[in-house]
């Protein structure tokens, strides 16, 4: 504890791990503490089952008929990874695809009018699609041939549309799509939470399904990746290349005080010892004054025997249901968002033979934040057990630049780790004055392991 260290990072959530991991190729002496005597803070995977019920305060544990507590690894927070996307690029360059195993998700649903379709994947399966009539397939496909297409560096590729300034409801009407196909293409393809993407420059939303459709591409079933052993396995095979590159853990270390001089931290104190540094790194739970609430999300991990109906029996797979679907409108328009299920099972090793876990959120509008994903709930019947956290969410209040404290954003409602990726970009960014690099963690990489550059 008594030294010197560049960084100090508190918690080891995946934003933390990832950040400290990059440090540490950087160069950089890092200290990584985490209060808790395991690794994930918010983003941890419970293990065995018992654990998980101790959590939530049920008292009277599983019953029998859960099979093995330590065949359970519970995500707390439900997400997956897009396999073209800025996830798996840090996975691949920083090579912790060394420590971990990946299974391609089995599908992608939306639902509409009561009921759940398979997003189409091809486009084939878009031509045969129950989602759309035949005339608006047709439509739909050229605009997927436009989308695929774009490119903002090449005016040839525009047909007419301004990236910058052309809004995505104009490229919508220019492609007279009706109104379900562009809930679909915003919600299930763009992924967005909420409608106000509409009357924005469309550049965000082209790459947004773009990244959607490379990403499906590259598995064929659908552009979601989810790791054996639960998301718990990401933080630590970051925390791997953190140690590997030199850096010092210490869980089931209590922060006591974070150490300021003039405004600007200088280090930590844990245990009457104090280990000094020029950044500090933490999640919003190791600095509460230097953070605000900006909103609420609720999660429901739900137990089953059976697969979701009519999703083929898939053993994993995500449904979005858009807002509009289940009317959660308000008076102010663009306010609700979309519900999100993530379902993995057995298959994942994170459940006992035979057993799934469904989980869903959204993030919460009203004073029964339980009642807003009935909806979805309705869908996974019938529940063996059902837990049911609702998490504040925080963001910090400044950037960091004065005190040198750069605090991380919880994790939000989306379904995949997208957000917190440019969060980690946007905290290095912050750090070290110049925009993230990936091809910069791949030369130190190559340096190390004594590889050839590719």
């Amino acid at each position: 504890m008594d030294e010197e260290y560049d960084v100090i990072v508190l918690g080891t959530g995946l934003t933390e791990c990832i950040l400290s991991g990059i440090m540490s190729v950087n160069g950089k002496k890092v200290l990584h503490m985490d209060r808790n005597p395991y690794y994930g803070g918010e983003s941890s995977s419970i293990t065995p089952l018992e654990e998980l019920y101790k959590r939530f305060q049920l008292l009277e544990g599983p019953p029998e008929t859960m099979g093995r507590g330590r065949d359970w690894n519970v995500d707390l927070i439900p997400k997956f990874l897009m396999a073209n996307g800025q996830l798996v690029k840090m996975l691949l360059y920083t090579e912790v695809t060394r420590y971990l195993d990946f299974k391609v998700v089995e599908g992608s649903f939306v639902y509409k009018g009561g009921k759940i379709y398979k997003v189409p994947s091809t486009e084939t399966e878009a031509l045969a699609s129950n989602l759309m009539g035949m005339f608006e397939k047709r439509r739909f496909r050229k605009f997927l041939v436009f989308v695929a297409n774009f490119d903002e560096n090449d005016a040839k590729t525009f047909e007419g549309v301004d990236p910058q300034n052309t809004s995505m409801r104009d490229v919508y009407r220019k492609f007279d799509l009706g109104q379900d196909v562009i809930d679909f293409t915003g919600h299930a393809l763009a992924l967005y939470r909420t409608d106000d993407y509409l009357d924005q420059p469309c550049l965000e939303t082209i790459n947004r399904i773009k990244l959607y459709s490379e990403s499906l591409a590259r598995y064929g079933k659908s552009p979601y990746l989810y790791p054996l052993y639960g998301l718990g396995e990401l933080p630590q095979g970051f925390a791997r290349l953190s140690a590997i590159y030199g850096g010092t853990y210490m869980l089931n270390k209590p922060v006591d005080d974070i150490i300021m001089e003039n405004g600007k931290v200088v280090g930590v104190k844990s245990e009457g010892e104090v280990a000094r540094c020029k950044q500090l790194i933490c999640d919003p739970s190791y600095v509460p004054d230097r953070v605000r609430k900006a909103g609420q999300v609720i999660r429901i991990i739900c137990v089953l025997s059976h697969p979701i109906k009519n999703t083929n029996d898939a053993n994993s797979c995500q449904i979005i249901i858009p807002q509009n679907q289940v009317n959660r409108k308000s008076a102010e328009p663009f306010l609700w968002t979309d519900i999100y299920v993530c379902m993995i099972s057995y298959a994942h090793n994170v459940a006992a033979q035979g057993k799934y876990i469904a989980i869903a959120s959204t993030t919460v509008e009203t004073a029964e934040p339980e009642k807003e994903v009935e909806p979805a709930l309705e869908l996974l019947e019938p529940i063996d057990q059902k837990f049911v956290a609702i998490s504040d969410l925080y963001e910090p209040i400044d950037d960091g630049s004065e005190s040198q404290v750069f605090c991380s954003c919880s994790y939000d409602a989306t379904t995949h780790f997208e957000t917190t990726c440019n969060d980690i970009k946007d905290i290095y960014k912050r750090m070290a004055g110049s925009a993230f690099d990936f091809e910069n963690m791949k030369r130190k990489q190559n340096d190390v392991f004594g590889e050839a550059d590719q």
